[in-house]
């Protein structure tokens, strides 16, 4: 047989009824029902819902050192409330500090000093694993209730910031440096 380019019945049907086929497995058969004439009618419908992916972080709070002595490092932690809706209850972190490049830096003008973040995935913590600026720490889970831990636990992390002694030694006395650290949270 001589190949025209046109497809036969046979080919066509067969095409026909894997489209068909196909489309028939690829959702659940879901449908609704009619009520027919009488005295009284009854129709039913199929309800169904999902919810897209969320995460929340609250339970922040300024972070400030006042009049620290350089000759050690000066360490702040505070606990904060992680939730996501994910079936894990997991979540990502990325910090991102107000300094070139997102760097965990303070400034006062020109004038530059370093900090150290780091995350714990446990409330109360004063450790937590050093994150690094603009890379997302992975493979973590939450105990939160609902988004802002207004039941227990009302808190289910820690944030740690810390200034070394050395970069506390580099700052002027009497001289305030400020940033901004940012902190994304992704569920997984």
């Amino acid at each position: 047989m001589q190949n025209t380019g046109k497809a036969t019945v046979r080919q066509v049907a067969t095409l026909f009824g894997c489209a068909i086929s196909a489309a028939l497995t690829a959702t659940p058969a879901m449908a609704s029902t009619q009520g027919t004439l009488g005295t009284t009618s009854t129709g039913s419908i199929t309800i169904s819902v999902s919810v897209a992916n969320r995460a929340q972080i609250t339970g922040l709070s300024d972070v400030t050192f006042t009049n620290i002595d350089p000759a050690t490092a000066a360490s702040a932690a505070q606990n904060n409330c992680v939730w996501s809706n994910t079936a894990t209850k997991g979540y990502s972190i990325t910090a991102t500090g107000s300094g070139t490049s997102g760097a965990f830096t303070l400034a006062n003008g020109p004038l530059t000093v370093p900090y150290s973040v780091q995350w714990s995935q446990t409330s109360g913590q004063s450790t937590g694993t050093a994150l690094t600026a603009g890379t997302a720490l992975t493979g973590l889970a939450t105990t939160a209730a609902n988004p802002t831990c207004s039941t227990s636990p009302s808190t289910t992390s820690s944030l740690v910031v810390t200034i070394s002694a050395p970069s506390l030694q580099s700052m002027v006395s009497a001289t305030t440096y400020t940033g901004s650290l940012t902190l994304l949270v992704t569920p997984q």
